[in-house]
């Protein structure tokens, strides 16, 4: 996909960092699961600094578990040459989709990205497009050893509800507006959402095979910070 196609490239970016973190625990107990670190940096600051390398320099971070401390830590991003702005979500989390369509007023007009606070990959940003006649562009990973069914399937460009063979969604995504349309704030999985536009021919999806984890539990962080010669960087 490029410009000559008619692909957009994001004009703000989210980073979803108000989970709870459960299955981290207890490391998330006293701690928000974006600000634990991954060989001295941060989970979130390594996507602040993904999103301003790729020119993204509008940030919305949404809040909830911890979040002060995310806030305090982050300020307004003037020191990565960005700007952060904050979508609160108390007193309850909003689930994902439900986060982002809280956020919208922030990322319009759009289209924009929006990435997990706590994956760590090298996917280059800067490549994130969205084709014309699509409402969404999902990055799919091979399945790691903990997702061996994976979520979605893939064919010609597009990301399917159901396949044979599928393939791990990569918490990286660039979407429209009108991806939310119909929705109104409050508690929202983002599932049904990729799958009705998956349905209607509308969500795109590409490939990705560098460098992606999934820091979901300690095992895998401690396994990563003792990887330290290891292809990540």
């Amino acid at each position: 996909m490029n410009a000559s196609s008619g692909a957009l490239r994001p004009l703000a970016a989210m980073i979803l960092a108000a989970g709870r973190g459960e299955r981290m625990r207890p490391l998330t107990d006293t701690t928000p699961k974006p600000l634990l670190r991954v060989r001295g940096e941060t989970l979130i600051e390594r996507q602040v600094r993904a999103c301003a390398r790729a020119q993204i320099r509008r940030i919305v971070v949404n809040l909830w578990w911890l979040g002060a401390q995310i806030r305090e830590h982050l300020g307004d991003g003037s020191r990565y040459g960005v700007t952060i702005v904050y979508s609160e979500e108390q007193p309850h989390a909003l689930e994902t989709a439900g986060g982002i369509i809280r956020a919208l007023p922030h990322l319009l007009p759009g289209p924009f990205a929006v990435v997990n606070g706590d994956v760590y990959s090298d996917y280059p940003l800067d490549t994130l497009r969205l084709p014309a006649d699509c409402d969404a562009n999902l990055v799919l990973v091979p399945n790691p050893a903990q997702h061996p069914r994976g979520d979605f399937g893939f064919a010609a460009g597009r990301a399917l509800a159901e396949a044979a063979q599928r393939w791990t969604f990569a918490g990286i995504a660039i979407y429209r507006s009108s991806f939310f349309a119909g929705y109104a704030d409050g508690p929202q999985a983002l599932k049904p959402l990729m799958v009705r536009s998956m349905n209607a021919g509308r969500c795109a999806a590409e490939i990705f095979t560098g460098v992606w984890e999934d820091v979901g539990t300690p095992e895998r962080l401690r396994a990563l910070n003792a990887d330290r010669d290891g292809p990540l960087g």
